[in-house]
C-alpha cells in the first residue's frame, strides 16, 4: 500500500466544490434529480443518516448521492414517503453503476427498505481494512489518500429534526463529495497488492448480505447490554424481558429511542435487585428518574427536545412490569440460553466457547489445535499484509477447532469454512494449512 500522500498539515475540506445543496423533499425536485442522475455517468457515491439515538428504529432520515455531472443530492425520504415517489426510478437512473459507500453494511439495509437496489459496490471502509490500514474512518481514509480531512462535528446529530441547517447539510454533502477520488486511489493499491479478486468477492458478499435487510432476532430482549452478568438467573432474565418489552412498546408508540425512556443499565440493575415492594423500587434511582444525556456539545439540547415524551412514561410503568416478571410461574420463565443457538451444527457438535481460558483449563487438546491454527493464520496474515480477522472471522476458526474430532478430510474443512461464512478466496488461501493443523 502507498505511503501517506498528504502533507504534515492536511487540508480541511470545509464544503463541497459545488456548494451546499438544498434538501430534496418534493416530488418535483425528486424527479429533477432523477433526470440529472440518468443523464450523468460514472459511479455513484452514496451515504445515509439516521437518528437511532433519538428516534425509534433505524429509518433513514437523509440519503445522499453524488454522481459526476449531476452533483450532490440530499434527499429527505420521510418527507417523500407520502408523495408516492418511486425509488425504482433512481435504480433505473443508476443502471449498472458502481455504488461507492463507506461501511456499506451500515447503509445497505436502509437502502433496501426504501427500495434502492445497487447492482455493484465498492466499500471504501472494507477496502481500507483489506489493505491493512490501522484506522478506517472516512475522514482518516480521505486524509490518507487525498491529503484532506473532513469536518465531522455533526456525526451524532439528530437527523430527524427539521429544518436541517446549513452546517448539517454541508456535513452530509461532504460524506459523498470525494468518495470517487478515494475509490480510484484505493483501487490502485488493491490491484498492486494482488487483492482485486478478493475485493470483488467481498464487495459482492457485502452487497448481497446488506440488501437482505437488518437481521431479525427471535428474542431481541437478549441483546440488552451486560445481560451476561445474570448468568443462569432465569427470574432476572424474566425482568429483563418484561422491561425491554414494555420499553419497546412505548418507544414504538412515541417514535423515540428506547434508551431515552429506560437505559439498558437500569434494566440490568432492576434484574439483579428484583425490587418487590415500593421501598425497594424507590431505592433503584434509575427506574424513577428521567433519562438525561450529558454531553460537551450541542447534543444535550437535541436530547432535551424529547423531554415531554419522556415525562409521559411514569415510573409505575416499570414497577408494574417488574411485578409481572416476579409473579411468573417457573414454567413461564425464559430459558437461560437463547433458543436455537445450536441449530446450525451437526449432531454432537456445538458452538465454540469464546473464553480461551476455558479452552486452556478444560480442553487442552482443543486449545492446542486453536493455538496452532492461530499461528498459521497469523503467518499468512503477515505474508499477505492482510489483517487476520479479514482472512477469517475468529468465530469460524474457533468453531472449526472446537469440533475438530468431527472433521473428516480437507474437503470437509472447506465445507465447514463455507458454512461458517467464509468466501472462496479465504477457503482457497487457508483450507490446506488449517487441515494440516487439525487433522
Amino acid at each position: 500500500m502507498r505511503e501517506n500522500s498528504y502533507l504534515a498539515q492536511p487540508v480541511l475540506l470545509s464544503e463541497p466544490r459545488g456548494g451546499v445543496p438544498d434538501i430534496i423533499d418534493t416530488k418535483r425536485a425528486f424527479n429533477r434529480m432523477i433526470e440529472a442522475f440518468a443523464s450523468a455517468s460514472g459511479p455513484i457515491a452514496a451515504d445515509a443518516e439516521r437518528a437511532s439515538g433519538y428516534r425509534y428504529g433505524h429509518k433513514d432520515r437523509l440519503v445522499q448521492f453524488k454522481r459526476e455531472g449531476a452533483g450532490i443530492a440530499l434527499i429527505d425520504p420521510v418527507a417523500l414517503e407520502s408523495q408516492r415517489i418511486d425509488w425504482n426510478d433512481f435504480n433505473e437512473a443508476a443502471g449498472d453503476a458502481v455504488w461507492i459507500i463507506h461501511d456499506a453494511m451500515q447503509d445497505l439495509p436502509g437502502f433496501a427498505e426504501l427500495g434502492l437496489c445497487p447492482k455493484k459496490l465498492f466499500d471504501t471502509e472494507f477496502a481500507s481494512r483489506l489493505l491493512g490500514m490501522k484506522r478506517n474512518g472516512l475522514s482518516f481514509v480521505t486524509e490518507h489518500y487525498l491529503g484532506m480531512t473532513l469536518a465531522k462535528e455533526h456525526s451524532a446529530a439528530d437527523w430527524s429534526y427539521r429544518p436541517l441547517g446549513r452546517d448539517m447539510r454541508n456535513y452530509a454533502a461532504l460524506d459523498v463529495e470525494v468518495l470517487e477520488q478515494v475509490m480510484e486511489k484505493m483501487n490502485e493499491d488493491i490491484i498492486s497488492s494482488g487483492k482485486s479478486g478478493w475485493a470483488e468477492e467481498e464487495f459482492d458478499y457485502i452487497l448481497k448480505k446488506g440488501l437482505q435487510g437488518r437481521k431479525e432476532y427471535a428474542e431481541p430482549w437478549r441483546r440488552v447490554s451486560k445481560i451476561t452478568v445474570l448468568g443462569k438467573d432465569r427470574r432476572g432474565l424474566a425482568v429483563v424481558r418484561e422491561l425491554w418489552t414494555e420499553r419497546d412498546r412505548y418507544a414504538r408508540e412515541y417514535d423515540i429511542s428506547p434508551s431515552l425512556l429506560l437505559s439498558d443499565s437500569a434494566i440490568i440493575e432492576a434484574a439483579v435487585k428484583k425490587p418487590r415492594n415500593a421501598k425497594q423500587f424507590s431505592s433503584v434511582r434509575s427506574l424513577n428518574t428521567r433519562v438525561r444525556i450529558r454531553t460537551d456539545d450541542g447534543r444535550e439540547k437535541m436530547f432535551e427536545r424529547y423531554a415531554p415524551i419522556q415525562r409521559k412514561i411514569k415510573p409505575r410503568v416499570w414497577k408494574e412490569a417488574i411485578q409481572r416478571a416476579l409473579a411468573l410461574p417457573e414454567s413461564s420463565l425464559p430459558l437461560s440460553s437463547p433458543r436455537g443457538s445450536k441449530s446450525e451444527y451437526a449432531p454432537g457438535e456445538e458452538p465454540a466457547p469464546k473464553s480461551v481460558k476455558y479452552w486452556r483449563e478444560n480442553w487442552p487438546d482443543r486449545y492446542e489445535k486453536l493455538e496452532k491454527a492461530r499461528q498459521i493464520t497469523a503467518q499468512i496474515s503477515q505474508d499477505t499484509h492482510t489483517p487476520a480477522d479479514i482472512l477469517l472471522k475468529p468465530a469460524i476458526l474457533r468453531n472449526l477447532c472446537w469440533n475438530y474430532k468431527f472433521v473428516s478430510d480437507a474437503n470437509d474443512v472447506r465445507d465447514r469454512l463455507f458454512r461458517g461464512g467464509a468466501r472462496a478466496w479465504q477457503t482457497e488461501l487457508l483450507s490446506e494449512s488449517l487441515t494440516r493443523v487439525i487433522m
